[in-house]
């Protein structure tokens, strides 16, 4: 799972970014590294050329890199009060599943633990691998899970 102190430092790539890419490389670079790296014999206009090259790359690279972020805290927080999306979450329960009970902690094969946090009762179930679908609520951010076929539904909300 991603941290806060990962989200804020994602969050300050963002900001950071653009600063750094309005700044030349020379600025960038002390005389010594400028000059190790053969920059000293290009003309001012191929200078200004590598300059808008890499604050392009720069720019886009970041962008990109912030999409592939957004997406992964979309992913790995779905569940969490509203965070993430809409989707429902499918998975398995590893092992054997004895039916609702509330306050029992689910684990699914993606890692996710969700608790039942209402009283829905499935007597008798008795399941391996039980395939499960995770639906949040259509008001609010409940979010409600299925079992196999059976049509009950436990209220969960998902604690890791």
């Amino acid at each position: 799972m991603m941290s806060v102190r990962s989200i804020f430092l994602a969050a300050l790539l963002l900001v950071a970014t653009p600063a750094l890419a309005q700044q030349s490389i020379q600025a960038q670079m002390s005389a010594d590294e400028f000059k190790a790296a053969g920059l000293d014999k290009l003309s001012a206009d191929e200078l200004a050329r590598l300059d808008a090259w890499l604050d392009r790359t720069i720019i886009d690279e970041t962008g990109k890199a912030a999409a592939v972020a957004e997406e992964r805290v979309k992913k790995e927080h779905r569940g969490f009060a509203s965070f993430g999306s809409d989707e429902p979450v499918k998975g398995h329960i590893p092992g054997e599943f004895r039916g609702f009970q509330q306050g029992r902690d689910y684990t699914l094969d993606n890692g996710q633990v969700w608790r039942q946090v209402d009283g829905a009762r499935l007597a008798g179930a008795r399941l391996t691998d039980a395939e499960v679908t995770i639906s949040p609520s259509l008001l609010g951010t409940a979010w409600y899970m299925q079992v196999g076929k059976y049509n009950t539904r436990a209220k969960v909300e998902r604690i890791k």
